[in-house]
């Protein structure tokens, strides 16, 4: 074969190539829009999570009634947190949104999928303090990110301090300090952090094992979803579970929110402040 043929043989390789990757690369960002909601295929995930049973209508907050306790009547609750604050798995509609239909308080919602509390992924939830606006609140609750577990986050130390320029916010533990200490200063008001319930991952146990360590120093609320939550079927937890992590409608309504909404109100009702806003 002369050298003008083997040019072309070698481009005909490259552009083969070159095709395979481009396809393979529209693939995955496909398959992340189906799986998790991510780019520009995100339409793909709502398609699928729309058809799932635990998302049916009759489990929307629409369908949602009061509960008739008045504990967070009229109050103002922030939620932040990431894809479970979100609601990703279940239309955009969250426990925190459950709580607001139930209790009837008024809800700030700062939850963006896929982010951490360390500072060392962009769009933190430490970052993200300042996008919440509201200059008063009467209950501040975070998630504890399952993000930071999956993505190896060094887990940090809590420390002796209670000043914000003190903590390490690329670790963990110098996060959550970092976010206790802005809402105590700029909300004053009880500070609560709640885990997901349990699933394979030594890194988010040791999370809470963390959190716990924390609470004792600040003396902030937990809903230890982690090991709280009540047993549940095979069966229940396909309709409320769309992964390991993220419920349907339905888990949160069912399954979170009973829990959450009974911390909740034991909580507000042993903080003497609450009563006084």
């Amino acid at each position: 074969m002369n050298e003008v043929g083997q040019m072309k043989k070698r481009t005909k390789v490259i552009l083969i190539i070159l095709a395979a990757v481009v396809v393979l690369q529209a693939a995955w960002i496909a398959f992340c829009g189906w799986k998790w909601g991510w780019g520009p295929f995100h339409k793909l995930s709502e398609y699928r999570y729309r058809s799932m049973p635990g998302n049916a209508d009759r489990y929307a907050v629409s369908q949602v009634k009061p509960s008739g306790d008045e504990t967070l009547k009229g109050k103002t609750v922030i939620f932040l947190g990431s894809s479970v604050t979100y609601g990703a798995a279940s239309l955009g509609e969250s426990f925190a949104d459950d709580l607001s239909a139930r209790l009837q308080c008024n809800v700030v919602k700062e939850a963006v999928s896929g982010t951490t509390l360390s500072t060392t992924s962009p769009n933190s939830y430490v970052t993200r303090l300042d996008n919440i606006k509201t200059r008063q609140a009467d209950l501040f609750i975070c998630q504890l990110s399952t993000n930071d577990a999956s993505q190896k986050k060094p887990l940090g130390e809590v420390t002796d301090s209670e000043r914000m320029e003190d903590f390490d916010t690329d670790t963990v533990a110098g996060a959550m300090e970092y976010i206790i200490a802005y809402a105590k200063d700029k909300w004053d008001c009880p500070v609560v952090f709640y885990t997901n319930p349990k699933y394979d991952s030594d890194e988010y146990a040791a999370m809470v094992e963390l959190l716990y360590e924390i609470r004792d120093k600040w003396g902030i609320g937990v809903i230890d979803l982690w090991t709280e939550l009540p047993e549940i079927t095979e069966e229940e937890r396909a309709l409320y579970m769309a992964d390991a992590i993220h419920p349907t409608r339905a888990g949160y309504l069912e399954w979170w929110t009973p829990v959450m909404e009974k911390d909740i109100i034991e909580m507000m009702e042993l903080t003497p402040e609450s009563s006084e806003k």
